[in-house]
Parts: structure tokens; C-alpha cells; sequence
């Protein structure tokens, strides 16, 4: 069941999707009515069935204290979502599996029987730019998530702070080229704010991720 984890980057809630705050959507484990999902053409629509909801909805994972409601909020909400679900933390992918397994094996083309493999080997790599098209650079992007932790639409402020100490803990450790200085947002100088907006080190207010 490996390829679960793997496989979900998509519905980790890496676009900060925070779900609502209504009291349908709140962390709460009691049992709340089918809701009416407006994507009518989403993932969840499909796979978020009322007798799945009659067995999930009034759980609560261990981790965030996320249920499912939270979970599906964005095509309960909204009409334009195509996937419309997001994972609160760890805790989601197994207390909610009956609706998360189906609808990530539908979205990356993948069987249940499917296994996640990694191979380090860059010689396997074979490019398919066209050697005359303006590529001035590429960048790779890699994301880790921190066990014990909640995910984006679920970690709770204190959860965020806590994880801020024991980064700033393992950052300490880092030396050579590694080695530098950590900037906490909260309580930053504007100067020093401004500097880092400059050198593309900190984004600005309002700026699209």
C-alpha cells in the first residue's frame, strides 16, 4: 500500500487550501447530514458516496483532529474542482482510505496493487528538450512532510510552532556551504523583510505560490 503516500502529492493540500471554518466543516466528530458537493463532475463526487460518509464523517484523525468533511470542503463549497479533496495529515490517508484509495488510483492511472520505487540512478535520465528552445534554466522542487505533524490544510497553529523550534533545532546542525541564518517571519524587521523580498529569499504579501 506504499504507493498511496507517493502517489498523493496531489492531494496533500500543497496549494494551502485551508478548509472552511463553518461549523459543517469544523474538527468536530459528530455526525453531519450528506453534504450537497457542488463539483458535481469531481473525484469526490464520484467517490464520496453517503455510505461512505455514514462511516467516516464522525471520525477524527489522531494527528490534526481532521475529519472528513474538512477534507472534501473545497467541492462542497466550490463547482470548478476536479480532484476537490485534500489530506489534513498522515492520519487521513488511513482513516479515510475507503475514499482517498479510489479516487488517487483514479487520478494517477494506477491499480491498488501498486507499488512506489525510487531510483537514484541520474544516468537513467534521458532528456527530451529541444536543444534549440530557449531553456535558460530548470529547477527540481522537493517537498517532505514531518511525521507527527499536521499537513498543510490541517496543522493546527501550535503544531506550526513547534515545528518552526525543531527546524531552527536541526538547522543549527548545518555547517559549510549549508551553514546560515534563520529569519523568522513573526517579529521581522521591515528592513530586513525588504532585503530578503529583493533577493528572492522571501515573497512578498499577496504573492501566488
Amino acid at each position: 500500500m506504499y504507493w498511496k503516500y507517493a502517489a498523493a502529492a496531489c492531494l496533500t493540500g500543497a496549494a494551502g487550501f485551508m478548509a472552511s471554518s463553518t461549523t459543517f466543516f469544523s474538527g468536530s466528530a459528530e455526525q453531519k447530514p450528506f453534504p450537497d458537493i457542488r463539483s458535481k463532475h469531481s473525484l469526490v463526487a464520484k467517490h464520496v458516496t453517503e455510505e461512505k460518509w455514514n462511516k467516516l464523517s464522525g471520525i477524527q484523525t489522531q494527528t490534526a483532529g481532521f475529519t472528513l468533511g474538512q477534507a472534501i470542503s473545497c467541492a462542497v463549497e466550490f463547482d470548478n474542482q476536479h480532484c476537490g479533496i485534500y489530506a489534513g495529515d498522515y492520519d487521513s490517508y488511513k482513516d479515510f482510505a475507503d475514499v482517498f484509495d479510489p479516487i488517487i488510483q483514479e487520478y494517477h492511472g494506477i491499480t491498488a496493487d501498486a507499488k512506489h520505487t525510487t531510483d537514484m540512478d541520474v544516468s537513467k535520465i534521458q532528456g527530451n528538450v529541444d536543444p534549440d528552445a530557449p531553456v535558460k534554466s530548470v529547477r527540481i522542487r522537493v517537498g517532505r512532510s514531518f511525521n507527527g505533524f499536521g499537513l498543510s490544510p490541517g496543522i493546527t497553529r501550535q503544531q506550526r510552532l513547534d515545528l518552526e523550534k525543531l527546524l531552527i533545532s536541526a538547522f543549527s546542525n548545518f555547517s559549510g556551504d549549508l551553514e546560515g541564518k534563520y529569519y523568522p517571519l513573526l517579529g521581522m524587521d521591515e528592513n530586513v523583510r525588504q532585503q530578503l523580498v529583493t533577493i528572492t529569499s522571501c515573497l512578498s504579501p499577496g504573492t501566488p505560490t
